[in-house]
């Protein structure tokens, strides 16, 4: 769905909502890159706002990691705690090769792109504590609120079963 143009491809992430009876709530607004950026936006929503890392490992594993906007991941302790090689971001190339979505949309809602299930999902257990959650719907323009529920049954119904764990955080300093 790389070729689909950012309205085919949101338009197919509300058919699958539709699909599995999963409510949700779009507001749109400008374009935003960085969890910096959209600080001025997200305040205006309601329910918890996410930071997501597209990784791969030493081993050429490949990771999306979602966890609250303002943790402060330790991606070293990270890998230690999911006995996986060392992370490192992955690229804007596999990013869209993967998942289908460009840098400044990573989401979630973009494992629907992944159909050989080549990504492993992580999600912060604290992170699923708030709601709504809010993510960009496989764009960086809108913002699609979903219950914490719907999101684990979203990821499950794409083909991947997500790892929940505590997040470890950087230490100031």
């Amino acid at each position: 769905m790389s070729d689909a143009t950012a309205d085919q491809r949101e338009e197919a992430l509300y058919e699958r909502f539709r699909e599995l009876a999963i409510a949700s709530k779009t507001y749109t607004h400008a374009p935003v890159f960085t969890v910096g950026e959209s600080s001025a936006i997200t305040d205006q929503m309601p329910g918890g706002h996410s930071k997501n890392l597209f990784l791969k490992d030493k081993k050429g594993g490949l990771w999306l990691v979602v966890v609250q906007a303002q943790l402060n991941v330790d991606l070293n302790a990270l890998a230690k705690e999911l006995d996986a090689p060392r992370f490192s971001f992955g690229s804007a190339e596999l990013l869209v090769a993967t998942l289908g979505i460009t840098p400044g949309s990573v989401t979630p809602f973009a494992l629907m792109n992944d159909r050989d299930q080549n990504v492993r999902v992580v999600l912060d257990q604290a992170m699923l504590a708030l709601t709504p959650l809010n993510f960009h719907p496989l764009r960086n323009d809108r913002t699609t609120a979903i219950a914490p529920s719907d999101l684990v049954r979203f990821v499950q119904a794409c083909g991947h079963q997500p790892i929940i764990v505590t997040i470890p955080e950087k230490k100031a300093g």
